[in-house]
């Protein structure tokens, strides 16, 4: 690593860390340092087998991982992770990179390829885009659970009108397709808006497309 400016801290420092993954010792430490020194925590693994071994952190980071180690290459491992539902922003480091390599590793869902020696600044430029990806995922996620749990809480008819209104069925359309009086569909209509925390019908759809349950088809479920 090179060091010609003074390096600036990635802006999403708190309670992130950077998973180092490289055989190199000195790497290793060098990267650790880097890391500390503007706020993040690190864990340092020596292997792919150290790592698949070990405990990752649960919270919000990312890895930084050599593309060429003893055993398991570092392309081999992300392809593990990937497979154990491991979602960590990947940033890979070698000294031996070529395009087909980095193309590969970058449709894979890498963040960057950075090629040995990099300046200090770099690292944590990629750093951050990882971490600032994490985050994103993390809230994505959040934000789809907290609208499942809301959607766990509806009737099956509910869930029947839900799905045909955020369609773009009006409710006389969906009386006469599930076989209901168009009051009662309405009464279903402001129960799952209610249940649904929304107050327009254009979040409904929302959170719909968020749930993928738009549907025109008829439904058998009953309340």
């Amino acid at each position: 690593m090179t060091r010609p400016d003074q390096a600036q801290p990635p802006a999403r420092s708190l309670n992130s860390v950077v998973i180092i993954v490289d055989d190199d010792a000195g790497i290793r430490a060098s990267l650790d340092s880097l890391f500390r020194s503007v706020g993040l925590e690190t864990r340092l693994f020596a292997s792919p087998a150290e790592l698949l071994g070990g405990v990752l952190p649960d919270g919000p980071g990312c890895i930084v991982l050599d593309v060429r180690l003893p055993g398991v290459s570092g392309l081999d491992l992300q392809s593990q992770l990937v497979r154990q539902g491991i979602s960590h922003p990947i940033i890979f480091m070698t000294g031996h990179g070529d395009i087909p390599m980095s193309v590969r590793a970058m449709k894979a869902g890498a963040v960057d390829f950075l090629a040995k020696p990099f300046r200090d600044q770099d690292m944590l430029d990629a750093v951050t885009a990882a971490l600032e990806r994490d985050a994103q995922h993390r809230t994505e996620a959040a934000t789809r659970d907290d609208i499942r749990a809301q959607y766990e809480t509806l009737t099956a008819r509910e869930r029947e009108v839900m799905g045909h209104v955020t369609a773009g069925l009006m409710n006389k359309q969906v009386a006469a397709l599930i076989g209901l009086s168009e009051i009662t569909v309405k009464i279903h209509r402001g129960n799952v808006m209610r249940k649904m925390g929304v107050r327009s019908f254009a979040d409904l759809v929302r959170k719909a497309e968020a749930l993928g349950v738009s549907q025109t088809r008829r439904t058998t479920d009953q309340t």
